[in-house]
């Protein structure tokens, strides 16, 4: 069974950064495409990026520049680096993984 189990969120100021992190489970992790998505209040689930399992990305045209997506495969860990956080970059985050296969999401607030 596949679990997935995101940490890192919480509350910044515009402009600050946070590192999420996600650790998986029961998946043999170094197959798969791995990414985040998120979904702010009231609106649609949405694509932040993703990483192949050789370590290419693929981001949002929202957060490219801002936003870092690595991965360990030992670890079985993706992690999503978000800098120049935003306001409207409030949302829920959720660790994906192809499938689909969704992790229980981690609230991110950027507020002063």
């Amino acid at each position: 069974q596949v679990q997935l189990v995101e940490s890192g969120g919480g509350l910044v100021q515009p402009g600050g950064s946070l590192r999420l992190s996600c650790a998986a489970s029961g998946t043999i992790f170094s197959l798969y495409v791995m990414g985040w998505y998120r979904q702010a209040p009231g609106k649609q689930r949405e694509l932040v990026g993703t990483i192949t399992s050789g370590g290419m990305t693929n981001y949002a045209d929202s957060v490219k520049g801002r936003f870092t997506i690595s991965r360990d495969n030992a670890k079985k860990m993706v992690y999503l680096q978000m800098n120049s956080l935003k306001p409207e970059d409030t949302a829920v985050y959720y660790c994906y993984r192809q499938g689909p296969y969704w992790g229980q999401g981690t609230q991110v607030t950027v507020s002063s």
